[in-house]
């Protein structure tokens, strides 16, 4: 039993477990690729796994093929110390739950319900007919055949109607935005209201189950329920986080986040002094991204200014081109284009960085994160155009994307330590992405807030300070 293949899978006790030759194959498949015993054995060993016994002597082949592999790539540090430990904290944070309140939370879904029939009742007025809204075609007969809306995709099946389609006609007829609304009070209905009270144990915990080795980023995902998708971008969204709460009184949630960690880290990747000097200032780095872009001073600097510095400072980092950066900000392609070039002219080294990277990734075949972690990149040996630039931004991003993910779970696997040490009555109970949530007991909440925001910042050493923003408070949404 000493090592194994998905620990969860077979309940095992981690104490008697010292490998599991899942994640050793997930680092040496640089997330290309399916991580299953089956797939892992006929990919590296030729066979077929036919029944137990032969499980058991394939896995112990696999452990011999993998850890010459990890050995071989440099990734067996960040396998042992990070990888490894973590399947056990992310076991214990699973076992924990997130206690939810089912009964704010139905009558959260209750008065969804009945904002979705004052908006059905806007939507028959403005069509001047009553129709189901959840077709898309009896929707399509309505907006292009009754009320002649300018016709966007027709499909075999009708209309298309699509919430980009649907975006585009706002202009048109007041009746998209309450469809739209609509529709939005109905994915929070079914999907996160009554999904999560359906998800909750008797003790009115949910449960996500955190997928290690799936992303080919190196990130967690979270699912059955998805955590990690709790919507954030609409007030009435956010109000969801006021539903997850702490298991009883006197204990409180402490909320952490990454502040720009991604920027940190091209920062850190591409040596730039500019970005650098302006992360140390410990100015705003969208404000100090539109000083530059712009030429304009400190105190110049809009709003709208600073939004557009924002959307590039992260575009680029994604390999967005001025095509998508027009979509995204409502402005012209030249428009586009002459900010990406005052950008890069800003920021030399990073001009310099996502062209070198590039360049590294076609002549390897993959991408390194500083930690080691690799992710191959087929699509660069591609014939196709498309496949070759998809392939070019993930050579870009992915050692950006993939090093905050070795960050946080670097910083989970040291919280945990510390917490247990010092013998808190405090844990682990949700990490989303840039994001970690600690349940504690009041009487040591500061003690773990202050283990909590120095484990994170000091999870890794880059050319800028890795900071964090932390609170308390007695649900989610307080906390954050």
């Amino acid at each position: 039993k000493e090592t194994c293949h998905q620990l969860e899978k077979y309940g095992v006790d981690f104490s008697s477990c010292k490998d599991d030759v899942m994640l050793m194959g997930y680092l040496c498949m640089g997330g290309v690729g399916d991580v299953s015993l089956e797939k892992a054995v006929s990919r590296y060993l030729g066979a077929e796994v036919k029944d137990k016994a032969s499980e058991a002597y394939y896995i112990y082949s696999l452990y011999g093929v993998f850890t010459a592999e990890l050995e071989k790539t440099g990734q067996m540090k960040l396998y042992k110390k990070t990888e490894f430990p973590l399947a056990n904290v992310l076991y214990k944070m699973e076992s924990e739950g997130f206690k939810v309140d089912t009964e704010k939370l139905a009558e959260f879904s209750s008065a969804l319900g009945e904002a979705q029939e004052q908006l059905a009742t806007q939507i028959y007025m403005l069509a001047g007919t009553e129709f189901n809204i959840n077709s898309p075609k009896q929707l399509g007969a309505v907006l292009f055949d009754d009320m002649h809306l300018p016709t966007g995709k027709k499909t075999k099946s009708g209309y298309s109607t699509s919430a980009e389609v649907l975006e585009s006609l706002r202009p048109f007829s007041p009746i998209i935005d309450y469809i739209l609304e609509y529709r939005a009070d109905g994915k929070l209905k079914s999907t996160y209201a009554d999904g999560l009270i359906e998800s909750a144990d008797e003790n009115g915990r949910v449960h996500t189950r955190f997928k290690q080795a799936v992303t080919a980023t190196g990130r967690l995902s979270s699912a059955e329920p998805n955590l990690q998708n709790i919507p954030i971008k609409t007030e009435l969204g956010r109000e969801f986080r006021k539903f997850f709460v702490p298991t009883r009184d006197g204990r409180v949630l402490i909320d952490a986040d990454y502040s720009q960690i991604e920027l940190r880290i091209l920062c850190a990747v591409s040596d730039d002094e500019n970005m650098r000097e302006a992360f140390l200032s410990g100015f705003d780095i969208h404000s100090s991204t539109a000083m530059k872009m712009f030429g304009v001073s400190k105190d110049e600097v809009t709003i709208e200014m600073r939004k557009r510095a924002k959307a590039v400072n992260f575009g680029i980092m994604y390999g967005m081109g001025e095509f998508s950066l027009a979509t995204d900000l409502h402005i012209s392609r030249r428009q586009a284009a002459e900010y990406i070039e005052s950008y890069l002219q800003s920021y030399p080294k990073i001009r310099k960085y996502l062209s070198d990277v590039v360049e590294e990734a076609k002549k390897n075949g993959y991408v390194t994160t500083l930690f080691g972690r690799r992710r191959y990149i087929p699509e660069l040996k591609s014939h196709r155009k498309n496949e070759i630039a998809f392939g070019e931004r993930v050579a870009m991003n992915s050692p950006i994307q993939g090093a905050a993910a070795d960050i946080i779970k670097m910083a989970m696997v040291a919280v945990d330590k510390r917490l247990k040490e010092e013998k808190l009555d405090a844990r682990l109970i949700l990490q989303v992405h840039d994001e970690l949530i600690v349940e504690a007991a009041e009487s040591c909440a500061d003690r773990a807030e202050e283990i909590l925001k120095y484990e994170m910042e000091h999870a890794a050493t880059l050319s800028v300070p890795l900071t964090v923003d932390i609170s308390q408070g007695r649900n989610w949404y307080e906390a954050h």
